[in-house]
């Protein structure tokens, strides 16, 4: 299956080979020419782009999981239940984002930093692909430590921490595609079953198939993941899952409209790359969408 997954991701790259790369970078060789949209989002499906805001601008960001499908029409094929995030992300320059954000999954209170270090270009510079770095905080509200006393901020095992490279070229108009070395640390964590310290690496794609519509997958293996002890047993250990998603772009106006499938339901790096339950392959499949909109508070001069 792994390969069937490499084999999709891999094969628009031999597509678009005979391809001239980027012609709108195709300028005077006197001039460097920056590639632009890479992404049309800061989301690919779950994880992030190399995106990151224009100066001055505020993206409201709201992402919205159902169950799995695989409930049944008891719990309506997942619509019964749902898990959301909301956010917002601030652009302090055109390179520099900040972001601040609410997840249903565990109450978890977010934020994060990315910096877009170089840019993709062509002409008098070349330089093949963007770089940006992330580096994001999460804090664990859920569980109280009891049921009079809500939980403790100084509480520092409820913490994680995540670090990103995003890695992406956009090959012409219609492709991108992104790689994601990723590291992610908890706190505190079961140490018979997993791990405090977490490596992953990421790959995503993105390929236009008309003006305002994109196709978009996503793919973290986790190189270290572990097990999880399940509630109500006898000590019976489950594995968690990479996590895998496909989605659709619809491009209107101000805002960025992403439908998608994923066995990822939880909304932070921690979540969704160390803690996915589900098997994709097993029906475990979330509907869900992102939806953005951004509001452009400073003039950008």
């Amino acid at each position: 299956m792994n390969k069937l997954l490499l084999l999709f991701f891999c094969l628009p790259l031999f597509a678009v080979a005979q391809e001239d790369l980027l012609k709108e970078l195709e300028q005077d060789s006197n001039t460097t020419q920056q590639a632009f949209a890479t992404f049309k989002g800061t989301r690919l499906v779950n994880g992030h782009t190399i995106e990151t805001k224009a100066k001055g601008s505020l993206e409201f960001i709201f992402q919205h999981r159902f169950g799995p499908v695989n409930g049944g029409l008891y719990e309506m094929f997942g619509l019964d239940e749902a898990y959301v995030r909301l956010g917002l992300d601030y652009g302090i320059t055109d390179n520099l984002s900040v972001s601040a954000g609410r997840n249903s999954v565990d109450k978890t209170l977010d934020g994060f930093v990315k910096y877009k270090v170089l840019h993709q270009q062509k002409g008098e510079k070349n330089f093949p692909f963007s770089i940006t770095l992330l580096e994001g905080v999460a804090y664990k509200l859920s569980p109280k430590d009891n049921e009079e006393v809500s939980p403790d901020f100084e509480n520092v095992d409820r913490l994680s921490y995540t670090s990103q490279l995003l890695i992406a070229r956009k090959f012409n108009s219609n492709f991108s595609f992104q790689i994601m070395p990723s590291y992610i640390h908890t706190n505190a964590v079961d140490q018979s079953v997993t791990s405090n310290d977490q490596f992953a690496l990421g790959m995503g794609a993105r390929l236009k198939v008309s003006g305002s519509v994109a196709l978009t997958a996503e793919y973290y293996y986790n190189f270290t993941k572990g097990e999880y002890y399940v509630a109500g047993t006898n000590g019976e250990k489950e594995p968690y899952y990479n996590a895998l998603g496909f989605g659709v772009d619809i491009e209107t106006g101000g805002h960025v409209f992403q439908l998608l499938i994923t066995n990822g339901y939880g909304l932070t790096e921690r979540a969704f790359i160390t803690e996915t339950k589900d098997n994709f392959f097993a029906g475990d499949i979330h509907f869900g969408f992102n939806v953005t909109r951004t509001f452009q508070l400073k003039e950008n001069k």
